[in-house]
């Protein structure tokens, strides 16, 4: 397999809500691509589009919302062209998605082997219900789940949280996805969970040779197991990198924003937490210019007129859209 091929390439992605009020630009535009065995980290606060764009990559999205332009290549084929039949035979196989909260995702009338065999099943009809038990078992075992023999004739509401979440990773990988998208998968759970899940997802990802799309607000997580990220704000992306050079060499203001406003632990006394001031963007009344001026501290004129050009930071592929950029690029060669 050619190493350099993508696994997945979003080329100016579109998708609005087409509400009574007017039109919902939730996805305006993004493009980005994702190698076979990385992890892409989607980072943004809640409205920035990071899950309607998850839903629209699994064919999953809903009334009001449609995809009104652009490309999603899986292996370089175009996921929009497909039916709803082709979407769920590949769904699951070549995709899965793990939910944010896993308990209103599982059915509670069956047992989670019923529904670990039935993923299973669904997919390979040759499969017998005694193999697609003992797969649901090895799967339970692999996510750490203990005494999995018994725990698979149990219920969704006789796991415990992190159980339920363990076991909705079971299932996203029961059939071995190529690419597996984690919607804030941890968001629900206390601290020492989380990084227990995490830890999981690190060696499943490593075993298994998976891509992974990770969405989430919590840039610790990002660190953790990210190896590029994209930062999203009102349906952009606005700063996109190799996960060191987002967190050390941050460039939008938008990501220094968030960046700041997370607690540290090496941070000497009682450091006051800098808040982004300002509300977030009214999505069915977008700014003209770029949309994270109204909150920016760095604020020009042409910042409110004119939408700002991804500007390439370095060879890494550090991108970053701001009017700043282009300033400083324009100063350095007047210093010339």
């Amino acid at each position: 397999m050619d190493e350099h091929k993508k696994l997945i390439e979003i080329n100016n992605l579109q998708v609005s809500f087409f509400t009574p009020a007017g039109e919902v630009k939730a996805v305006d535009g993004i493009s980005y691509s994702l190698g076979y065995n990385e992890v892409m980290g989607i980072v943004g606060e809640s409205g920035s589009g990071k899950s309607v764009e998850a839903y629209s990559i699994m064919g999953l999205l809903q009334s009001p919302g449609k995809v009104i332009g652009g490309s999603i290549l899986l292996e370089g084929k175009n996921l929009l062209d497909y039916s709803r039949k082709q979407m769920m035979d590949i769904c699951g196989k070549e995709i899965s998605m793990i939910f944010q909260n896993p308990m209103t995702c599982m059915n509670p009338v069956y047992t989670v082997g019923d529904q670990l065999m039935e993923a299973v099943t669904c997919h390979d009809k040759s499969v017998s219900k005694k193999e697609a038990r003992n797969r649901a078992i090895e799967m339970l075992n692999m996510v750490g789940i203990n005494n999995a023999e018994k725990r698979i004739d149990q219920y969704p509401h006789e796991f415990s949280g992190g159980m339920r979440q363990r076991a909705m990773i079971a299932m996203g990988l029961i059939c071995h996805p190529k690419l597996l998208i984690a919607d804030e998968p941890t968001t629900a759970l206390d601290v020492t969970t989380q990084a227990q899940i995490l830890e999981l997802m690190k060696e499943l990802q490593a075993k298994n040779n998976m891509s992974i799309i990770f969405i989430t607000h919590n840039l610790g997580v990002v660190a953790e197991i990210c190896d590029r990220v994209s930062v999203m704000y009102a349906g952009h992306i606005v700063e996109q990198g190799e996960v060191n050079d987002i967190f050390y060499h941050p460039k939008h203001p938008y990501t220094k924003g968030l960046l700041a406003s997370m607690p540290r632990l090496d941070s000497e006394g009682r450091e006051r937490l800098i808040p982004i001031e300002g509300t977030p963007v009214d999505m069915l009344d977008t700014p003209k210019g770029c949309r994270f001026a109204p909150r920016c501290t760095e604020c020009m004129k042409v910042c409110v007129e004119q939408e700002p050009p991804a500007v390439c930071i370095n060879e890494s592929g550090h991108i970053s859209s701001c009017w700043q950029h282009i300033r400083q690029m324009k100063e350095e060669v007047g210093n010339r």
